[in-house]
Parts: C-alpha cells; structure tokens; sequence
C-alpha cells in the first residue's frame, strides 16, 4: 500500500497552521470573549496565545521527531502505550469532529443570513458534504483553497483593523474599555481565565497541523518554521481585532452579537455589511476544511497504529486521499451539527484540547529517552513542564456542565481503549502498519 504523498511544502504549511489559527475563532467568538471578561477583550488573547505557545512549542519537538499521520496519537501511543494513545487520539479526534459540526452550525448563522435564510439543519449538510469532497479531492488542491481563503481571513481581519482606526480617528470609541476587566459577578483574574479559555479555542489551530506531517516535504525542517511564523502572525493580527473591537463596540453590545466583528463595520460605515459576512464566511469554511483535514488524517494514522480498522486506511487511487476516513468522520461532524449548539460545541472542545495538550506535554519528557540519529526541533524542558501546568490551570475553569459531557466521551475512550489494546495486542508485530 502506498503512503500519503508530500505534497505540502513550507509555504504551504504555514498558510495552513495561518488560516486555521484565524478561522472561526475571532469570527464568532470575540462576542462570548467579552460577555466572559468584560471590555478588555485583548487580555484573555494574549493570556491564551502565550498558554498556548507553551503546547505549540511541545508539539514542534514532536512533529519534527516523529514526522508521522496520527500526531497526537501517535506521539502518545509512543510514549505510553496503545491504551493511553487511544484516549488521546480519540479525544483529539471527537475534538476535531465536534469543531467541524461546530463551524458547520456557525455557517448557518448570522453572517449567512446577510444573503440567505436556510434552515441550519440543511445548510450544516451540504455545506459538510462539499468539504468532504474538496477534502478527499487532494491534499494539494485543498491547501491551494486554504491559501485563497486564508489571503481572505487576513484582508478581513485588517479590514476591521482599518476600520476601527478610522472610528477612532472620527474622535469616537471609548478607549477606557481596554482596561474595563471583569463582570459584575467575577473578579479581574477570574474574567482574564474564563475569558481565556474561550480564546483559546481561537489558538488552537495548531495541533492540527501535525497530523500533515507525513504529507510535508521535509518536515524537520519546516514545521518549526511554519509553526512559530504562523503564531507570531496570528497574535499581532488578533491583538489588533481586540483592541479595535472593545474601543469601537460597547461591550454589551459586542457580548450579545453572534456576529460580533459586524458590529464595528455597522459602527464605522461605509462599508457594506454583506462584503464583511461574506469574508466571515470564507473563514469559517476554511477552518472547517483545516479540521476536517486533521480529523480524517489522525484517524488514518490511529487506524495505522492499529488502534482503528484498518478500513479507515484505504486511499483513493491516484489522489492518495483516506477516503473512508474523510467520509467517517465526515458524517460524524454531521450527527453533531444536527444536536448540538455552537457554543456548547465549542466548550467541550476546549475540554478535550486541554486533556489531549496535557497528554502531549507529558509524551515530550517520556520520549527524551528515545534518541533518534535524524536532527530534530528541541523544546526546552521547562515548557512542557509549564505546558502542563498552563492546561491544569485552564481546566480549573471549566464549567461542570461540560465536564460532564466531557466525562461521558472520556468514559467511552476508555471502554473503546481497552477493546483497542486488546485487539492490537493479539495482531503479530510483523503485520501492524
């Protein structure tokens, strides 16, 4: 059987980690950002990006080291056995059906309604339908629209930069927002880490991007590079929206809109709202491209492990696509974006990142003792030392409600786990993939 092509070069990888780090997030999110912190928007970002920093910077070791399908899972099941990379793996890959019905329910929203009204029922469907099938077209042909998509993000992004300097310009806005943290009912630290943890579902496009490993052309040498690039872009461009959001928009009002960035282009005028909805919309298909990407390649990879069926490894003739991967988790996505809510989709994402970054984190310091003869990226030990206690942290300020949704996936990874091992344990070490 042939592997997955390497058709992903250095370029490429970094417009990927880009357009998936400044999807849907800020989009949709900034709103529920300050219903949770209050007007000082930018604090819980930058809080977030240097959480997350710490994680991202754990996986560049990873990636670089074990260039493999599967990253997560991969890792984890390296360092502590098959058991315990099937929970993560399986974390990571709800994680990652849950963000795609997520932005799935997120495209039938607001921003759509600026040319359209569709049941989101109908919309989530088709819209997944025609992902999946960009998806399994080509890793090459799907990147090539991410690169389109992510040129849209940013324009839009500093479009409503742009934007806000103009109203601010005008003599308008409120410049004491940026320094207006907490709610009536919370505390300033209290707001920045409720706040956070919301933005950190901005951040999280990163992991995904480890699961393309085996499709990039020297990975040892471009991940680092593509990674740290593509967050350094991220920050600069998400501290900007912040600012320009909470000065031109009263916090109320950008707490309460769905569509929160429309609301500083209504304030400024001049430009019409549909333009806005339209790049809002790019951007949010893109991240559910970005992660369905992910989502179909762990697991393909997992099913190399011989942690899933093996079914889950065919490929398509000549496009080299996992297909049957790509139309599994694909219609997962869709059952959820059917029965969920974006918001409650997007919590318990959170949730399972956190548990999948702490176990990531712990993988770094275990596979120090497997020394390999290729040169690889090397993360000072400190950081995923903090990288674990940065998710600890975060996870304190979960709500119980989706701790308990948390808890029943959890549940379910382990039952499917020790199937998993067992199954695996009883395939002669000569046929696993």
């Amino acid at each position: 059987m042939t592997g997955l092509k390497r058709e992903v070069t250095t370029p490429l990888l970094y417009l990927f980690i880009l357009g998936d780090t400044l999807g849907a997030g800020v989009y949709v999110l900034v709103g529920q950002v300050a219903a949770e912190s209050g007007g000082a928007v930018w604090l819980p970002l930058v809080l977030a990006l240097c959480l997350a920093l710490l994680t991202a910077t754990s996986y560049s070791e990873l990636a670089t080291k074990y260039p493999r399908a599967g990253g997560s899972a991969h890792y984890v099941h390296k360092a502590f056995g098959p058991f315990t990379g099937f929970v993560v793996g399986f974390c990571m890959l709800a994680a990652g059906i849950v963000s795609v019905g997520a932005l799935a329910r997120a495209f039938g929203g607001d921003y759509l309604t600026e040319f359209v009204t569709a049941p989101v029922a109908l919309v989530a469907v088709v819209f997944l339908a025609a992902l999946a099938l960009l998806n399994a077209y080509g890793i090459r042909d799907s990147l090539r629209a991410n690169v389109v998509a992510t040129l849209i993000e940013v324009s839009g992004l500093l479009l409503i930069v742009g934007l806000g300097a103009w109203v601010m310009s005008r003599g308008e806005g409120d410049l004491s927002r940026l320094t207006d943290l907490g709610r009536p009912d919370t505390g300033a630290l209290s707001a920045a880490l409720a706040g956070a943890v919301l933005a950190f579902y901005s951040f999280v496009g990163f992991e995904t991007s480890v699961n393309i490993a085996e499709e990039t052309k020297d990975p040892r040498r471009s991940y680092p590079r593509a990674l740290f690039g593509a967050l350094a872009t991220a920050a600069v461009v998400y501290l900007l929206v912040g600012l320009v959001a909470s000065v031109v928009v009263p916090t109320d009002q950008l707490a309460a809109s769905s569509g929160p960035l429309l609301e500083v282009v209504r304030a400024a005028g001049g430009v019409p709202t549909w333009i806005f909805s339209l790049v809002a919309l790019v951007a949010v298909a893109n991240g559910a491209l970005l992660t369905g990407i992910m989502s179909s390649r762990l697991a393909y990879g997992m099913a190399q492990d011989g942690l899933l069926p093996s079914v889950l490894t065919r490929l398509l003739p000549n496009r080299g696509t996992p297909w049957v991967a790509i139309a599994v988790t694909g219609a997962l996505s869709v059952v959820l974006a059917l029965t969920g809510e974006t918001t409650d989709l997007a919590a318990t994402l959170v949730l399972l990142l956190l548990i999948v970054f702490t176990a990531v984190n712990l993988a770094v310091l275990v596979l120090r003792r497997d020394r390999i003869a290729d040169r690889h990226f090397r993360a000072p030990t400190v950081v995923p030392v903090l990288g674990i206690a940065s998710c600890l942290l975060l996870c304190t300020q979960i709500e119980a409600q989706v701790w308990i949704r948390g808890s029943i996936l959890l549940a379910v990874a382990v039952v499917l786990g020790v199937v998993a091992a067992r199954r695996r344990d009883r395939i002669p070490s000569a046929d696993r993939a």
